[in-house]
């Protein structure tokens, strides 16, 4: 209870975590798994499509990202619905009007989570200061996928079903802390649509640090490895990375850092998550105070609505519309270099056209392209290494990607 005003604000606890017996029988009610009919002389719901062959195995997420409110309505431990429970639903959906053999999503808030992240989270709860993955994984991290890869693999076994997908956020940082790479391997061989979800969300170690996010390496070697693997196999299938601009901490200097990754990368993303604050969260606390509560130092807040736009408008530095912002932003952040007509330029000047970057198909580094390496304190530009086979992708078509409603991870 806190008093504001003259006025108390009462804030409940939260329900507690369900345990698998109960999960169970909730997800066992006899939902109708469709929209309401009063939907219906209004052309219905187009985003039922999506959902309606998908099945939640899983609620809460260790993740701790800190601009994510998730871990309050679902907690920080996570509890999973036993495998026969998620193969009935699975029977039910086959069963379905228009079902065509595709389950498109095993998830939830974070797809590849199934268990509390240790043994002590079962008896103690989570940990008050710590966090399960960020900066660096707990050395008391429990990581297995197997009871996630046999589920996947008795769903896939069902009659009717050709093809079971993961489109929720997959936590790429988890997944490379299995010493057993089977999950990583049949996930890219046989359950990605064409295009994994992931969430780097930036690239400058600072602004990844007020997100409570791991350091931008480890997401180049989760790429480099996905790439090698779907290389091996002959498939041709592509990373969509979940991006975040304006996030606290992020200065001009740090979006116009994550532009050259970007551009050096091939990657032209289609959508953009600007921040905005959500109830209770550390971001929260950083938006409106300029002070991180993790470690009492003032961070960077980029509140005014303008340079919010600036940072945007850098992410997708590609876009014709988005020219003159982004040399206005070059030009207030100090970096007139990288707007001009050579191959390291995210604009050209104005009355030229935008850098000739889009060539490249589904965000293919370009031939002779580079791959950004990790960034330099300060700000400073990154230097080039010679370009991984393949690139992260932006939605195949040019298309944004089906939404599955679950969570970024």
């Amino acid at each position: 209870m806190e008093k504001y005003d003259g006025k108390v604000l009462v804030q409940n606890p939260p329900m507690p975590p369900l345990e698998r017996s109960k999960l169970d029988r909730v997800y066992a009610l006899p939902y109708m798994r469709d929209y309401h009919p009063t939907y219906k002389e209004k052309g219905g719901v187009p985003g039922i499509e999506e959902v309606k062959f998908s099945i939640t195995h899983n609620r809460g997420c260790f993740g701790g990202c800190n601009f994510c409110a998730l871990a309050f309505h679902q907690g920080r431990t996570v509890l999973s619905r036993s495998e026969q429970s998620v193969i009935e639903e699975a029977r039910k959906i086959t069963a379905l009007p228009g079902f065509k053999g595709y389950i498109h999503d095993i998830g939830g808030p974070t797809a590849n989570f199934r268990y509390p992240a240790c043994k002590k989270q079962l008896t103690d709860g989570v940990c008050a200061n710590r966090k399960c993955l960020a900066p660096k994984p707990c050395p008391n991290l429990e990581v297995d996928h197997t009871e996630y890869q046999h589920l996947i693999e008795e769903v896939e076994a069902l009659p009717r079903v050709k093809k079971v997908f993961i489109r929720s956020g997959i936590r790429f940082d988890y997944l490379l802390e299995d010493k057993n790479d089977a999950f990583f391997r049949k996930l890219v061989k046989d359950n990605v649509s064409g295009q994994l979800k992931v969430a780097p969300e930036h690239c400058s170690s600072a602004v990844l640090a007020c997100m409570g996010k791991p350091n931008f390496e480890v997401y180049e070697k989760f790429r480099e490895k996905f790439f090698d693997i779907t290389h091996a196999i002959g498939k041709e299938q592509y990373l969509v990375p979940y991006l975040m601009s304006s996030h606290p901490g992020s200065t001009l200097k740090d979006a116009i850092e994550l532009a050259v990754c970007l551009k050096k990368n091939g990657y032209a993303p289609e959508q953009v998550q600007d921040y905005y604050p959500t109830p209770g969260t550390a971001s929260t606390v950083m938006y409106y105070t300029g002070i991180n509560p993790l470690n009492m130092k003032p961070v960077y807040v980029a509140t005014d609505y303008h340079e919010k736009q600036l940072q945007r408008a850098l992410l997708q530095f590609n876009r014709p519309e988005n020219a003159d912002l982004v040399r206005e932003a070059l030009t207030k952040a100090g970096g007139t270099d990288l707007i001009g007509f050579g191959p390291e330029c995210l604009v050209k000047p104005a009355g030229g056209r935008t850098a000739p970057y889009g060539a490249a198909p589904h965000g293919a580094a370009p031939k002779g392209g580079k791959v950004s390496a990790p960034t330099t304190k300060g700000g400073a530009r990154p230097t080039a290494k010679p370009a991984a086979k393949g690139g992260s992708a932006p939605q195949k078509g040019g298309k944004p990607a089906p939404k599955s409603g679950k969570g970024r991870r």
